[in-house]
């Protein structure tokens, strides 16, 4: 069964970035949101394998996405998708629950390999 991917990114081209780059591994998009809210309420109607996302995003962003997502389901996989400039925000991410990080800009290959790392480790089991 291929993974389900929920992208998370107010950028369009970052979202077709990991859009392609998810769909080059065989694996489904199952949607994609532009901010927080969305992605809280996609993650709810979509239930996907993992999440990626970004943490800097204008009106709702990746904290509060990340919060309500993991309140709905304690076990969601989520990666932080953010620029290595946001450094005291993906802190608090980690903290949060966020299992794994990529840095943008991201090599396609290591956000892929990333994603299939997180997917094999027990949801609780944070970086």
């Amino acid at each position: 069964m291929k993974p389900k991917v929920l992208i998370v990114d107010d950028a369009a081209i970052i979202r077709q970035m990991i859009t392609d780059a998810v769909t080059s591994a065989g694996w489904e998009v199952a949607g994609q949101a532009d901010n927080g809210k969305v992605a809280a309420a996609m993650y709810s109607q979509l239930r996907p394998d993992i999440v990626t996302l970004d943490l800097v995003m204008p009106e709702f962003d990746g904290r509060y996405a990340l919060k309500n997502i993991l309140r709905l389901d304690p076990r969601a996989r989520v990666v932080v998708v953010s620029a290595l400039n946001q450094r005291e925000i993906l802190r608090e991410a980690i903290a949060l629950g966020a299992m794994e990080f990529v840095v943008k800009p991201f090599d396609p290959g290591v956000l892929i390999e990333t994603l299939r790392r997180v997917l094999q480790l027990e949801p609780s089991a944070a970086v």
